[in-house]
């Protein structure tokens, strides 16, 4: 399953990166969200790669939601896909765009891939292994090392969104005292703890289920976890919650091994 993740992110970053090239029209969407012709062509080949693939599997992907397809089941496991995390990143030329696509069961993101197709930065993780791929200009895989969390040092390294930032970040930033602030947008923010590049990612601004799994499981196949401000385990497959619309994430706190995790927070 894994590589077909991988092969099908790769499909999709090369049409992303074909539209980045010729330039496209950005729509809005209800929400007044940007959204792309490669948005759009990047979920067409990861759905029918995977549909194809695994006819059994439902599919909750971010340009189907907000056209309100979503399966009236999801089962034990489903794929959650974010065809192009960082849209504004994208329209506004930026590098840090991801094609993100997880496989989550009973609720934990097991399976993940998030390809960066611009700076050509690729992670994957499977339970007990993630991995940094290495591709050659025409996007195939040349190379793979194993990736795992670090222990935080001082001062940590804080992971913090460039389009997103609230009071609240800036709070918990302080809190921790000196720490140094890595920006970089999109689900990469997960992948740079997974490689022990950066040790905590506080977000408190809104978030989606599809923005966030892939880089998730990548996060927890390194050896880290995203936790909800109580301390629990972010859970996936969130559908009618008394606050909040389907797959809506609450605030969370994704760490490496600093114990700077909800929870932990404070004490």
């Amino acid at each position: 399953m894994l590589d077909i993740f991988e092969q099908l992110a790769l499909a999709a970053g090369r049409e992303v990166m074909r539209v980045f090239h010729a330039g496209c029209a950005v729509d809005r969407k209800s929400d007044s969200s940007p959204v792309t012709e490669a948005d759009r062509e990047s979920e067409k080949i990861i759905l029918a790669g995977l549909r194809a693939a695994f006819p059994d599997i439902p599919c909750v992907a971010e340009e189907e939601a907000a056209a309100g397809i979503m399966p009236a089941d999801l089962g034990d496991a489903f794929f959650l896909i974010d065809p192009l995390d960082g849209t504004k990143e994208f329209v506004n030329r930026r590098t840090d765009f991801t094609v993100n696509i997880a496989l989550v069961r009973h609720g934990v993101p097991e399976i993940g891939v998030v390809f960066a197709p611009c700076t050509g930065r690729f992670f994957s993780g499977l339970p007990g292994r993630a991995e940094s791929l290495e591709l050659d200009g025409d996007y195939h895989i040349v190379g793979r090392r194993p990736i795992t969390v670090r222990a935080g040092g001082t001062p940590l390294a804080v992971v913090a969104s460039r389009s997103h930032n609230t009071p609240e970040t800036d709070a918990f930033i302080r809190d921790l005292g000196t720490a140094e602030i890595v920006s970089v947008g999109s689900s990469l923010k997960f992948c740079l703890l997974a490689a022990a590049e950066a040790d905590v990612y506080p977000r408190f601004g809104r978030t989606m289920e599809w923005d966030t799994a892939a880089g998730d499981a990548v996060l927890r196949a390194a050896g880290g976890m995203t936790r909800t401000l109580d301390g629990k385990p972010l859970a996936y497959g969130k559908r009618d919650q008394p606050t909040d619309s389907d797959f809506a994430n609450p605030h969370f706190i994704a760490s490496g091994r600093t114990g700077a995790g909800g929870g932990d927070h404070g004490h």
